[in-house]
């Protein structure tokens, strides 16, 4: 009865103290950023860590077992590894360009898995036989850290093409006010030079809005690209072990379940995403390789989330039930 309380406690701490984080993180957006708050907010999402932290370790003395073994527990370990991919910036002291993705991503998988699955989800179970195996941490885990790592990748991948087509469009603007400049130059209008009199001053702001549309779009690259790369290797990690423990389990290294099945198309989409993104030879490497993320992106939601909804295969133990 006490583990439950206090998993029921930190559960509530965690949920609470990140929608705080995502209340000044909209402050600071769209009113004034004040440093005291963003330190405040870094500081909730360390809070946040070891509130889940504490509620894995609790669930896993009172169950007996990794707290892995359902969908409750996997979404939860998933805004765990949001929130260590979150401080990863901290570890080389570069600014916090994750933060926008990891806090939200956090409080939508903590916010279903508290409100959005039944109670009796939320309750720890006697592990079914395939899962009574030593493979269940190293693989399981594995592949949820893959999964949050690739999800933050992919979303700063899409932000990154976003920010391109309104730098392109800003960019087809500022040559239309130089065609008018020009144009006004060649006929010897004086008054329309005259009515057009701010556009250099329009294309003085188009150009720094442009160089630091370019400066975001190279930190959002630089971030995709290495949080892509972690994600990548954590997902070959885990299909490795994957492949072991079912030659344990069933008797054979693959069997192309549909979870397999579709864990492997992801990680042929994010190996073609690293081949895209370090090939010199292809043009606009950043942008035709954020392209490929934002299909890894669905890919990733269809091969977590979607096979467990549909509940079929030999993983059918973390289905909705």
């Amino acid at each position: 009865m006490i583990f439950a309380t206090l998993e029921h406690i930190l559960t509530h701490i965690s949920f609470s103290i990140i929608s705080i984080v995502i209340m000044i993180h909209l402050m600071n957006l769209l009113v004034y950023e004040i440093e005291g708050l963003r330190n405040s907010s870094e500081k909730g999402i360390l809070v946040t860590f070891f509130s889940i932290t504490g509620f894995l370790v609790i669930r896993w003395i009172s169950s007996g077992h990794f707290p892995l073994s359902n969908l409750y527990e996997s979404l939860i370990f998933l805004s765990w590894s949001l929130s260590i991919i979150h401080m990863i910036p901290y570890l080389g002291n570069h600014k916090n360009d994750l933060s926008a993705i990891t806090a939200p991503s956090a409080i939508f998988t903590q916010g279903f898995a508290t409100s959005g699955l039944s109670t009796e989800m939320h309750q720890p179970a006697i592990l079914v036989p395939a899962l009574q195996s030593q493979w269940l941490m190293m693989h399981v885990s594995m592949m949820l850290l893959s999964y949050a790592a690739l999800l933050c990748g992919s979303l700063l991948s899409v932000a990154l093409i976003v920010i391109t087509f309104q730098k392109r469009i800003d960019s087809f603007l500022k040559n239309k006010n130089f065609l008018s400049l020009r144009k006004s130059f060649l006929f010897g209008d004086m008054e329309y030079f005259n009515e057009k009199g701010s556009v250099l001053k329009k294309t003085s702001f188009l150009s720094f809005q442009n160089f630091y549309k370019y400066q975001l779009i190279q930190r959002l690259d630089y971030w995709s690209y290495r949080v892509i790369s972690l994600g990548f290797t954590f997902l070959t990690i885990g299909i490795l072990s994957g492949a072991v423990w079912a030659n344990e389990a069933w008797g054979s290294y693959w069997n192309w379940d549909p979870k397999e099945t579709w864990a492997f198309i992801t990680w042929t989409i994010f190996a073609i995403y690293l081949h895209t993104r370090t090939n010199p030879k292809l043009q606009d490497q950043g942008t035709n390789s954020a392209f490929v993320a934002s299909i890894g992106f669905l890919l990733i939601w269809i091969c977590y989330f979607g096979i467990n909804l549909l509940g079929i295969g030999f993983h059918s133990y973390g289905s909705f039930q």
